[in-house]
């Protein structure tokens, strides 16, 4: 028979105190608080890339770029070696055989001349995961965990955490520092289905414990995890791809949906991608990526955010202008890093013209330490494992 722990609200409400013996014991090594004052045993794992050692006009600026091929030319590798962007991110494209990846992920490094620079990707499962079969095992979406939760606690989050795990591992191995993942959106209904499977499920206090146990998961293996999309997408009915959405719920209301995961994540959280979502009780014409009054009042006073924020691609069609004005726009309300994940030489260069280097505030959030990684997993025995979990659902 399947076991399962009391329910979720418990957890918000008064912690683990209440919950006994190897139940407890479980629960308490996902990273769930004992009480709801304390936040847990999940680390701080901001990955330090050697940045607070150099002075500011040296640090890199900040941005990260994608990349157009699988293999950088000549031209690009000089542009990153000039430029200086403190990080590059990877898409399908970018993906061939796994000999490849750690080729192109040791040529940017070797560009930028830091062994540790982050490389990004996004590896959520399902449909969304760049590494793709049949060269790469396929994971379970998110919502398949969710699912499983519901029907079994504890089958729920040890899959969900073996799952960070395993695709921790399987990034790690190809030189991937940072995934862009998990989501902690919560879905509405009558929303726009780009989210979709991608949550955890639609009960915010349920995509708080499964995003929390996938990142306790990546980082016990060294990956650096990314919660998206901050202040959340999940009410959008638009695409923020390909058009400008327009959340006008009061904000009290979202305090208790869509900002409740990222508020319980956020003093464990280290890095989170801002969404191209206009917030009208906020900033009535601006998405929160461009909006000094989002990023500020909403996401790190509000929500209590502290650490790294990286804007959402700035080619997406909710934001305006030139890509340059996009990224300077970005720069400008205070998010930490601007992502750019397409175009090549001739695009780039004006965005990187656009771009500050690494503030003093930003460059010191990167630097935290990150804990030593344990062992990683065996990706192909693991995911034997989720599957048969899954399977109880």
């Amino acid at each position: 028979m399947p076991v399962t722990i009391p329910s979720i609200s418990l957890i918000r409400q008064g912690g683990l105190d209440r919950i006994g013996g190897a139940d407890q014991g479980f629960a308490r090594s996902l990273g769930f608080p004992r009480n709801s004052r304390d936040h847990g045993p999940f680390p701080d794992i901001t990955a330090r890339h050697g940045i607070m050692a150099s002075s500011a006009p040296s640090r890199p600026l900040a941005v990260i770029f994608g990349a157009p091929d699988p293999v950088l030319n000549a031209d690009q590798k000089a542009f990153y070696r000039d430029a200086n962007p403190l990080g590059l991110i990877l898409f399908k494209r970018n993906c061939e055989s796994p000999d490849q990846v750690r080729r192109l992920c040791d040529d940017f490094r070797n560009a930028v001349g830091r062994a540790d620079a982050p490389i990004l990707i996004d590896f959520e499962g399902g449909e969304h995961q760049r590494m793709e079969p049949p060269v790469w095992p396929a994971f379970p979406a998110p919502a398949a965990f969710g699912r499983l939760y519901a029907k079994d606690a504890l089958a729920g989050l040890r899959a969900t955490r073996l799952n960070g795990a395993a695709i921790g591992t399987l990034l790690r191995q190809h030189g991937v520092n940072v995934d862009c993942a998990p989501l902690a959106d919560v879905p509405v209904a009558g929303a726009d289905p780009v989210i979709g499977e991608r949550a955890f499920g639609s009960d915010p206090e349920v995509v708080t414990v499964l995003a929390r146990a996938f990142m306790d998961g990546m980082a016990s293996v060294g990956v650096t995890p990314i919660i998206k999309h901050i202040p959340g997408h999940g009410r959008a009915l638009v695409d923020s791809h390909k058009d400008r959405p327009f959340v006008d719920t009061d904000l009290s209301e979202l305090d208790r949906t869509d900002f409740l995961p990222f508020a319980r994540l956020s003093r464990t959280a280290p890095w989170a991608m801002v969404a191209h979502v206009v917030y009208t009780g906020v900033d009535a014409k601006n998405p929160a990526t461009i909006s000094k009054d989002a990023v500020q009042m909403l996401i790190r006073d509000r929500i209590g955010f502290d650490g790294v924020l990286i804007s959402d691609c700035i080619y997406m069609e909710s934001l305006g202008g030139t890509l340059a004005e996009r990224a300077a726009a970005v720069q400008g309300a205070g998010v930490d890093i601007v992502l750019s994940s397409h175009g090549d030489v001739d695009e780039w260069t004006p965005i990187a013209a656009s771009v500050k280097p690494l503030t003093d505030a930003a460059a010191s959030r990167l630097a935290r330490p990150l804990p030593p990684a344990g062992a990683m997993l065996d990706v192909a025995g693991t995911l034997e494992e989720i599957t048969g979990l899954l399977a109880l659902a």
